[in-house]
């Protein structure tokens, strides 16, 4: 299992109520075909607080039968209650996943001991490797450098963090110091160059929903040290990067994906809505400035 590349946090489409099965397979094939470097289902961008169970299973499993091991699968599978989290690892492991993203808990607020003691009991209930999900503007918490450094290097099982912080001093601390096959993914779009910079393996990516290609060409480019042309798809990207966080994520993705006609439908689950026509109107120029479409925007 090697998590490097871009690693799409795929978007779960919806149609009527349920979920668009016809349309998830589709858009799994395509980011495989993109040349994406992994499969992130049931995350943030996955709406994964909005799906039962029942779905959540079904969404990571139907991923896994698409993927057929061509590229790794690190699927969600995080909770803000330890017990809860590893009965949903337990059950998302026996699918075939290649990892596990894990988000630290949310609403709890626990302390940096509460977070090693919630990763330490998941590490030793399963044996699918674990990627730590740091993204303090969700869930009101920030594992720190230590409290990962430890958990790396007294759990062989936890292998990588998706890095969400935004804080390029603290992914540069984790990295100075991680044992040797521990990987550091950036959690955001925009920092992912900077921190390819200081050693991360690559990303856990918002804009590899729509324009999967490119954001894969980027890594690809600084891994056989094309730098130059890294840095130039990095800054084609950066205004649609940006785009895609006009409204909460996923709804200026899901609006994008459905004007890409790679969903049927952009629909999203309650409280999520669909973006406000001013918001549509950056995200549509935005994908016109990427040279993802080539009609002008509309009015």
């Amino acid at each position: 299992m090697k998590l490097r590349g871009i690693l799409t946090a795929l978007a779960t489409p919806f149609k009527d109520g349920a979920v668009d099965w016809a349309s998830l397979e589709h858009f799994v094939r395509w980011q495989i075909e993109e040349g994406v470097g992994g499969l992130v289902p049931c995350g943030t961008t996955g709406e994964s607080p909005a799906l039962s169970e029942e779905e959540h299973l079904g969404v990571i499993r139907k991923t896994v039968e698409i993927a057929k091991g061509r590229v790794p699968v690190l699927a969600g599978c995080g909770g803000n209650a330890t017990k809860k989290t590893l009965e949903l690892a337990t059950k998302v492991s026996a699918l075939g996943v290649d990892a596990l993203l894990v988000v630290t808990p949310y609403y709890n607020k626990p302390t940096q001991q509460g977070l090693y003691h919630h990763y330490a009991q998941i590490a030793a209930g399963v044996r699918t490797p674990i990627c730590i999900y740091n993204v303090p503007g969700r869930t009101s918490v920030n594992i720190e450098p230590a409290t990962v450094l430890r958990l790396a290097k007294e759990f062989p099982t936890i292998k990588a963090i998706k890095e969400s912080s935004g804080n390029l001093d603290q992914a540069s601390a984790i990295i100075r110091e991680a044992p040797e096959g521990f990987a550091v993914l950036s959690g955001d779009d925009s920092l992912t160059l900077p921190m390819l910079a200081v050693g991360a393996a690559g990303a856990v990516s918002v804009v590899g929903n729509v324009a999967p290609r490119l954001a894969a060409d980027c890594c690809a480019a600084w891994d056989r040290s094309d730098i130059e042309g890294a840095r130039q798809i990095h800054l084609r990207l950066f205004p649609l990067v940006r785009s895609l966080f006009v409204e909460s994520n996923p709804a200026p993705v899901k609006w994008a994906l459905k004007r890409l006609g790679r969903f049927a439908s952009g629909e999203l689950r309650a409280p999520l809505v669909e973006i406000e026509p001013s918001n549509a109107q950056k995200v549509e120029r935005a994908l016109r400035d990427a040279g993802l479409i080539k009609e002008p925007v509309t009015a």
